[in-house]
Order: structure tokens, then C-alpha cells, then sequence
């Protein structure tokens, strides 16, 4: 019978979590190896282990994060229809925004001042979005969506939902409305202004 792993997935996805909220709830400096060792109930050992230091564990916060979003992007199946695609591809956006508020300073805020993401990083957060420009493309190529450069539409169907999802996350969208109504309505509002 094979050992245990000391330092497995699980314990990885509870010291990211741990982090993200410390990061997201402090700032860079609530950010201490042996508090989030403390935290998790496992001990600094198990942090260098698994994430080799400070900068390591920042690094795997950003790419963890983006993970995320990529996974819940992937997941949305494709009907065909441009626009029925791209409000789904939004809704998981905000779904996985939602879910990982904790991750989305590290990924989008800066949370961290001397992070820089390496280039193997960049590529996973850019993979988040692939679903997004095949729906795109695909619909510019059909006719469904005006005859524009694909990374234009891209930019600015990336730009609305982040920019939502930024002012919902924050405390800044409006309260008297129900959020995914105002959501969906924004969605394909901005939808509206691509179509053919």
C-alpha cells in the first residue's frame, strides 16, 4: 500500500482559499506564511513544500484564480446561437467571480505590488477567455455579428462583464434591483450593439 501524500490537493485548495481571503480581506502584509500555515491547522513546512515561498504561493493564487474562471468558461455549452453564448460565457464569468471574490484582487486588483505573472501565468489567464473569443469568432464568421476585428468584441464583451462584476464585487452596483436581472439585462444590451 502506497503512502499518503503529507501535502496533498486538498491541502493546497484550503491554504489557496486561506490566502486569497487573507489577501483580499489585509493586503499584501496579512499575508503571512505562518498565519496561513496557523489558519489551515498545517505548518510552514507544508507551505514551502507545496508553494516553495512567499512569491510561489502569490504566483499560484493568480494562476489558481484564473484556473477558475477558465474551468467555469469551459463548462458552458455552446448552442449556436452568438448571443445565447455569449450570456451564458457571462454569466459564468460572474458565477465564478461570485464564488472566488477572494481570488479576484490577486488576479485583476494588484494585490500584490511587486507581482508580475510570468509568461506560463499570462498564458493561463488569457486561456480563461478562449471560450469567449471562439463564440466571437464564430459569430462574426456566420454573420450573426458585425464584420469587426474579433479581439475588438472580445476587449469590449471582456471589459462590460468585468466592469459589472468589478462594481457588484466592490458594494458600488445599484441594491434596488435583483443583480442577475440587471445583469442579464446589461448582457444583452451589450450584446445588441455587435449583431449584424
Amino acid at each position: 500500500m502506497a503512502r499518503p501524500r503529507a501535502h496533498d490537493e486538498a491541502l493546497r485548495t484550503r491554504l489557496l482559499d486561506r490566502a486569497g481571503e487573507l489577501l483580499s480581506a489585509h493586503g499584501p502584509d496579512g499575508l503571512s506564511l505562518r498565519r496561513l500555515a496557523a489558519d489551515v491547522g498545517t505548518s510552514t513546512t507544508a507551505v514551502y513544500s507545496l508553494f516553495g515561498g512567499k512569491p510561489g504561493l502569490v504566483r499560484e493564487l493568480y494562476v489558481e484564480g484564473f484556473q477558475r474562471l477558465c474551468d467555469r468558461m469551459e463548462r458552458v455549452s455552446r448552442t449556436g446561437d452568438t448571443e445565447q453564448d455569449m450570456t451564458a460565457l457571462g454569466h459564468a464569468y460572474r458565477n465564478s467571480a461570485l464564488a472566488n471574490r477572494h481570488f479576484y484582487s490577486i488576479m485583476f486588483g494588484h494585490a500584490v505590488p511587486d507581482f508580475t505573472p510570468d509568461e506560463q501565468a499570462w498564458e493561463q489567464a488569457l486561456r480563461s477567455i478562449e471560450p469567449l473569443r471562439e463564440t466571437i469568432a464564430k459569430g462574426i464568421e456566420t454573420g450573426e455579428l458585425i464584420d469587426a476585428d474579433p479581439a475588438e468584441v472580445v476587449f469590449a464583451a471582456w471589459a462590460l462583464v468585468h466592469g459589472l462584476v468589478s462594481l457588484e464585487l466592490s458594494g458600488s452596483a445599484p441594491a434596488e434591483d435583483e443583480g442577475s436581472a440587471r445583469y442579464e439585462r446589461a448582457l444583452r444590451n451589450g450584446f445588441a450593439g455587435w449583431r449584424r
